[in-house]
């Protein structure tokens, strides 16, 4: 539904300088948030950002230079303005809500080139955060857009610090804004000297070069977009959009996560009743032994997949394999590997098979290798490697998820990739790496700094282990392993990535990396990997975080501090009024007699309690909460 938005959201307010030509604000339904643009003095388009009274993004410049040489963003004549509000409710395939609300209120401004460019500059304020992008209407020169910069700017108040990392996998260094001399992954989090958390980053961006951010080299204090590449825009069209969330806390920021899935088309699939989100075990022999074990250990613990990863054709890193065959690399496994046989039992149990396919073979045989697998009975391809950045390689990414609906399989991108929210539109675009996960065994310090950055752009294949050695030599714990099957979002949630189950090939009993019987496990068999609610109770980048989470009645909790002692502490307002709950919590305890040295108690508990709970460093904490039922 769509209406004139109250008068007094839309009065110019011309105290607002240096925007001084003719100055155009737009605020959030809450009223929290309050873009303005215009023009200044010179000329330039510009635009600036309040929060909570706070001028949190100050006059930033906007607009392109093309190829041709040409700076649109000045001296641009503004044609015609509008306003209007959208305020709707959609329900997910899956996600970390069951419902999400799409409330905003938006000013469209058309401006005119004196070259003759025509363009929209469309501002949407909602109460999670500031977003725009551009429209380009008319091009005297043609049918297409020759975009070399992208010149958008965000200026910040002195004294802005970023936790930065420079790839997709990368480890974040805090910085000042002004150090930012290389292009820096999104969503980029900034703390202002103010106390308030930004998120910086894109949103839509399925057909157009990737954008990084970086210091400018002529305004302080300042960051600009940085384009991984050069952009051809048809006319009329659209770029992504780029957005602005803050927050008091970290946690905000997470918590509106949502904001990008928004600022995304609906979902564009009739039937999206084979879409399943899930856990997942990856097999690691490549074999139809272990393939077997893997579907018998998924059965037997409410799993639902098995990934083959890389090997199953052949070298992935070599042209010469096929990935219409199996045929196991000899360097990764022994074989034999039946795959037909091992995708027939795991339907026999309800267990469905994903494979890894590299992008050498999927460039070469895409469009044979999805209506193949198909036939074959497989789920999902997890697209390995893919190539991210330039416009062209965006485009074919997102061409390929769209083509593997088509073929009712699901996807899971491999390595360099952040998402924009397009799994919205395509949501058998399940989850994405892009993140520095288990394989990169980070600390717990560094894992509390993914929870608060990288969670933000959406889903993070983290790829949780339990039984390598490095979890304890490296990782924290078990109990925080266990905790980030809460803490980091995945409708495909990736268990036990090193470990293998009792039957598989090199498994033996209380073995490094073969799964054992700790009672603890209980947890990993019942936690979900989508939600209908999602909260963030503590949060403190690099210290600790606390994130709760609702699937139907039950809560489930996971907690993680970093290097120094932190008492988990938090309200229970969030259960319901009437009844008890009954807390199982699981936690570090070296005094347990198992290899993993997790104790499990129960609370019993209600809406008006308080839990606590102390952690040493480097420890986590994962709790479920369940209604008591009525005797």
């Amino acid at each position: 539904m769509k209406h004139k938005v109250p008068a007094f959201l839309i009065i110019i307010f011309s105290f607002f300088q240096p925007l001084s030509a003719i100055s155009l604000q737009v605020a959030s339904p809450d009223g929290k948030y309050l873009a303005i643009a215009g023009t200044n003095a010179e000329g330039l388009l510009q635009y600036q950002v309040f929060y909570a009274g706070r001028n949190i993004i100050q006059p930033s410049s906007i607009g392109f230079l093309l190829t041709n040489g040409t700076f649109v963003g000045k001296n641009m004549d503004i044609m015609a303005r509008s306003y209007s509000t959208t305020d709707t409710t959609w329900t997910p395939v899956y996600g970390d809500r069951s419902k999400y609300r799409d409330h905003f209120n938006q000013l469209r401004i058309t401006l005119q080139d004196r070259s003759g460019y025509l363009l929209e500059l469309i501002f949407r304020a909602y109460d999670e955060g500031i977003a725009f992008r551009y429209h380009i209407t008319a091009n005297p020169y043609g049918k297409e857009l020759f975009i070399h910069k992208e010149m958008t700017e965000f200026s910040l108040p002195e004294g802005a610090t970023a936790l930065v990392t420079y790839s997709a996998q990368g480890q974040y260094v805090k910085m000042p804004v002004g150090k930012i001399i290389h292009p820096a992954e999104r969503p980029l989090v900034i703390r202002e000297d103010n106390g308030i958390f930004l998120a910086l980053g894109e949103a839509g961006g399925a057909d157009y070069a990737r954008m990084r951010l970086m210091a400018s080299s002529g305004k302080k204090n300042t960051l600009v977009s940085s384009l991984a590449g050069d952009v051809i825009l048809p006319v009329p069209g659209s770029t992504p959009w780029r957005f602005i969330m803050a927050g008091e806390k970290a946690g905000e920021l997470v918590e509106h996560t949502y904001l990008l899935l928004n600022l995304n088309e609906p979902c564009m699939l009739d039937d999206v009743s084979w879409i399943e989100p899930g856990k997942v075990i990856r097999e690691v022999t490549l074999t139809t032994q272990g393939g077997k074990a893997c579907v018998d250990f998924a059965a037997a613990h409410n799993l639902q997949f098995v990934e083959y990863d890389a090997g199953w054709y052949g070298p992935e890193y070599s042209d010469s394999s096929d990935a219409t065959t199996v045929t196991p690399d000899p360097q990764r496994s022994l074989g034999p590997l039946d795959l037909k046989e091992v995708i027939r039992y795991g339907k026999e149990k309800g267990i469905g098979i994903i494979l890894y396919v590299n992008r050498r073979a999927l460039e070469r045989q895409l469009d044979t290798l999805l209506p193949l697998y198909e036939s074959w009975g497989v789920r999902g391809v997890k697209y390995g490697f893919v190539r991210t950045g330039p416009q062209a390689w965006t485009a074919w990414l997102h061409e390929a998820i769209r083509k593997a609906a088509v073929h009712h399989l699901m996807v899971d991108v491999h390595d360099e990739y952040r998402p924009t929210g397009y799994s919205r539109t395509f949501p058998n675009f399940m989850t994405c790496e892009g993140v520095r996960g288990d394989e990169e065994s980070p600390d717990n310090t560094h894992t509390l700094i993914t929870m608060f950055t990288r969670t933000i752009a959406g889903p993070a294949d983290n790829t949780i282990c339990y039984y390598s050695k490095r979890v304890e030599e490296k990782m924290g714990s078990h109990a925080s392993q266990l905790a980030k099957a809460v803490c980091i979002y995945s409708p495909w949630q990736f268990l036990y990535w090193y470990d293998r189950p009792a039957g598989s090939p090199g498994s033996k009993p209380g073995g490094e990396n073969t799964i054992g019987k700790e009672p603890e496990l209980t947890f990993f068999d019942q936690v979900p990997a989508t939600w209908d609610e999602t909260r963030v109770l503590e949060s403190d980048i690099g210290k600790y975080g606390t994130v709760a989470r609702r699937h139907g009645e039950e809560w489930f909790v996971g907690a993680i501090n970093g290097d120094q002692p932190h008492t988990v502490k938090f309200p229970l307002s969030f259960l319901k009024k009437e009844g008890k709950y009954t807390a199982t919590i699981f936690s570090d305890n070296p005094s347990v007699p198992t290899r993993t040295h997790v104790k499990i108690e129960t609370k019993i508990l209600d809406h008006q309690s308080t839990f606590t709970y102390p952690l040493k460093p480097n420890n986590g904490l994962a709790i479920i909460i369940k209604p008591e039922k009525n005797k």
